[in-house]
């Protein structure tokens, strides 16, 4: 039996605006830092803001608030475990740029830029 109508169109839509949102994070974490933000929500397979500018000895808070699909940060020296909801935090003791992303969704990514 063939698929029915309504149901490829609704697989050809999530697919539509899973992509477009990957596209979307590609290009977020090379956006302008935000300053004065230290907590970034991850959601609709976006981290937001996709970047921010934290002073040194600054703790970040993720927050998870996807429903039912899950998340994690990954950069150079720490890692959160894959989360649907609450929170994970990180302190950023030394200057420097640092990027991470979600090891789960391609594309999903984002940075901290930590001044002195």
């Amino acid at each position: 039996m063939p698929p029915r109508p309504s149901i490829v169109a609704a697989g050809l839509l999530a697919l539509v605006v899973t992509l477009a949102a990957a596209c979307q994070a590609d290009r977020g974490a090379d956006a302008t830092p935000v300053s004065g933000v230290t907590e970034v929500v991850a959601k609709r397979l976006r981290f937001q803001p996709p970047a921010i500018q934290v002073a040194a000895g600054t703790e970040v808070t993720w927050r998870f608030a996807d429903e039912a699909i899950p998340h994690n940060v990954t950069g150079d020296g720490f890692a959160s475990k894959n989360q649907t909801s609450g929170t994970w935090a990180h302190r950023f003791d030394r200057p420097g740029e640092y990027r991470y992303t979600c090891t789960v969704h391609a594309g999903m990514d984002g940075r901290v830029v930590v001044t002195a």
